[in-house]
């Protein structure tokens, strides 16, 4: 008689698995104005980045990668529809929400319109658990914008992006409850009253709960509480976008390490700190922490292999503002231009992606990407299709090392800083400038292949490649909603 219990084993030993793989996991952590060379992958040599520098060593770097904006809220739009500046909702820090907030809530930037298809619900319909924890920037309170509302199952962190100048804050939102925080309110644009030189008269300046660690362990929550089914993790630090402020311990750690360094005292926005060298990098590098808190949870849930996860920054440094130093740090790597340019100073972001046994370890690509490239690149890591018009394409073959050709031309409109257009085709980048003071502003062209840094205007030499994109900059756009910036471009002549 044959043992029951033995054959059933065997049987379940020999036959085929009817079970389906679990989809891939992914995890898209966004930097706030963190520039192209602030990573040790990147070239730093002053800040310390050790886990997002594993993670290079582990997958691949992107040379090539575009913001979809060169400031927060439209890069964010850009990221979360899948649409370039051009077809945008959200084409500028637009503070006007267009809805009327109570006073208790005056938070929020311009909002997304209900029923916007995002990266969020396309990926609920592929089954995943969808999550977001950071800066938001898309809608405060009582908007349409909110993440609940826009395929997100789980929000925590800050509605509004002016909120988010404040690490200290009174309060952040889970879904939309606002949740408070042990920390007293104070303005997050100050300068210091008091002797300069005397360290104590920065403490008024923190607080009890830093809100960066609570968003990252909200992250790591998430991770947590959904590793056994696909999910969507949006952690969009704000880091290391000014006021300068982090807690002491990470401060130490640089303390020393810039000799001559001076307290920024205010007068340049922001809030003072005594040691704002040390602290910019202190920032980035518990932000680097945060990180390696997370991958190793991947590590330890076994979800690592079957997760595919990327960093980016949502724009270029910012300017020397608030006690930052990006000349110091070399925030840029010799690109032309800052955060609010279209220059590739402003738009040009580190990517790093690592998918083991899909991702090559230790390699870089030169494939030519941006934002709205992440909705397609999502919908085949998840096996779905995009259910909405999108202007990008999937990224996966240039992250597998397939391809580092691009047919088509990546295009921004920026209705800040002046006005600006920006179109990158093959090696060809054509620039356009204060658009609002003069609407037939020229075109500057460079060809990045020997001019990365764009010092070379070569537009009078190639009339025939600045008018073919000239015509992208008008053609491949749709009106504005907001006529103060549709206005101008009209005014424009297309010959």
């Amino acid at each position: 008689m044959i043992n029951t219990t033995i054959a059933i084993a065997a049987a379940a030993l020999t036959a085929p698995s009817t079970e389906a793989k679990p989809k891939p996991n992914i995890i898209y952590i966004l930097a706030d104005d963190l520039g192209y060379g602030e990573l040790g992958s990147y070239g730093q040599t002053k800040i310390k980045t050790p886990n997002l520098d594993r993670l290079a060593e582990q997958g691949v770097r992107l040379t090539n990668h575009y913001s979809g904006a060169p400031v927060c809220g439209p890069a964010r739009c850009t990221l979360i529809t899948g649409r370039h500046l051009g077809h945008s909702i959200v084409r500028d820090n637009w503070e006007d929400g267009g809805y009327e907030q109570s006073e208790t809530a005056k938070e929020g930037q311009y909002p997304l319109p209900p029923n916007t298809y995002t990266i969020g619900t396309m990926l609920q319909k592929a089954g995943y658990q969808t999550g977001s924890v950071g800066k938001w920037g898309l809608g405060g309170p009582e908007s349409t914008g909110l993440p609940q509302d826009q395929g997100f199952d789980f929000f925590f962190g800050y509605l509004c992006q002016r909120k988010a100048h404040n690490y200290y804050p009174t309060h952040l939102w889970r879904n939309d409850e606002k949740i408070n925080l042990r920390n007293r309110y104070f303005d997050a644009h100050q300068t210091l009253k008091e002797d300069p030189n005397d360290p104590a008269n920065y403490e008024q300046y923190s607080g009890k709960v830093y809100a960066a660690d609570v968003m990252a362990d909200q992250g790591v929550q998430f991770v947590r509480k959904n590793a056994k089914t696909p999910f969507f993790l949006y952690a969009a630090y704000a880091v290391p976008h000014v006021a300068l402020q982090v807690p002491q311990d990470s401060v130490d750690e640089y303390i020393g390490k810039f000799p001559g360094e001076k307290p920024y005292p205010g007068g340049r926005g922001y809030l003072p700190h005594y040691k704002p060298l040390s602290a910019y990098a202190a920032m980035i590098t518990r932000m680097d922490r945060d990180i390696g808190d997370l991958m190793d949870t991947l590590d330890e849930l076994g979800i690592a292999d079957n997760t595919l996860i990327m960093f980016t920054s949502d724009n270029g440094p910012t300017h020397d503002v608030g006690g930052v130093d990006t000349g110091f740090f070399n925030s840029a790597d010799g690109l032309r231009g800052l955060k609010g340019s279209v220059f590739e100073g402003g738009l040009r972001v580190p990517f790093i992606a690592r998918w083991p046994g899909k991702i090559e370890a230790g390699t870089e690509s030169a494939f030519p990407s941006a934002f709205w490239d992440m909705m397609p690149t999502f919908a085949e890591v998840a096996g779905t299709s995009v259910d909405a018009e999108t202007d990008g394409v999937s990224m996966l073959p240039a992250l597998f090392g397939e391809t580092e050709k691009r047919d088509g031309h990546l295009l921004w409109e920026f209705s800040g800083y002046g006005g600006q257009q920006a179109v990158r085709k093959g090696k060809w980048k054509a620039v356009r400038q204060q658009v609002k003071k003069n609407p037939d502003a020229p075109i500057m062209l460079f060809d990045l292949s020997v001019d990365r840094n764009e010092k070379n205007d070569v537009a009078a030499q190639n009339p025939e490649i600045v008018e073919r994109l000239k015509k992208i900059m008008f053609s491949d756009r749709s009106p504005a909603v907001l006529d103060s910036w549709e206005n101008w471009v009209q005014k424009g002549k297309l010959e």
